[in-house]
């Protein structure tokens, strides 16, 4: 069974080395998952007055977020925390008030940085938005890419096994997590008989 994923890169720059590593994703993903972006770039900031009667790209947005079975996001750190276009992109996808476009909606964060630490900080503010969104998050493996431009070609390549090795390991361990959100989510599902279960 294939599962349409979305993703979203965090930078808008044209030279993004996390866009870079979103073509490796793509190329690396198993069979299973078919990876289409969700672009930002053309969102207006964020303005509650406009929830009711949104540009186009924000009605895009949420469609989008909605017609995919689960989630990416690879994006940069900046200032230690999540880059302003992503975050905008959340805040319009979360909006208006109970109609979160991505409550259930499995997620993977993953981020590639020049510096030592990866993205560390950023995927951890990732993590308490997406909680509190109700969007359900592949903990492990943990990926903060240190990028080296000579391991990735233009096409997606890897050229550094163990880089590869990594990247094909966390999109399998994100298949098999979507499939686990996915099936406990079915209508039929014991949990959605259990009165005491949390929707």
């Amino acid at each position: 069974m294939s599962h349409r994923i979305g993703y979203l890169v965090g930078s808008l720059s044209s030279d993004s080395i996390n866009r870079v590593l979103a073509k490796a994703l793509v190329r690396l993903a198993p069979e299973g998952l078919e990876l289409t972006e969700i672009p930002i770039r053309d969102l207006p900031l964020y303005n509650r007055d406009d929830e009711q009667n949104p540009v186009p790209a924000v009605s895009e947005l949420k469609q989008s977020i909605e017609g995919s079975d689960g989630l990416l996001f690879i994006s940069p750190e900046y200032n230690r925390s999540i880059p302003a276009p992503l975050k905008n992109a959340i805040d319009w996808g979360s909006r208006p008030w109970g109609q979160n476009s991505f409550a259930r909606k499995p997620t993977g964060i993953i981020g590639a940085s020049t510096g030592a630490i990866g993205t560390a900080v950023m995927q951890a503010s990732m993590r308490s938005v997406l909680s509190f969104l109700d969007a359900p998050q592949l903990n492990a493996p943990e990926a903060y890419i240190s990028f080296k431009p000579e391991v990735y070609g233009e096409n997606g390549e890897v050229k550094d096994a163990g880089t590869e090795k990594f990247l094909r390991h966390y999109m399998e361990e994100y298949e098999a997590f979507v499939e686990r959100v996915l099936s406990s989510t079915l209508p039929g599902h014991m949990g959605d008989s259990d009165p005491d279960s949390m929707h």
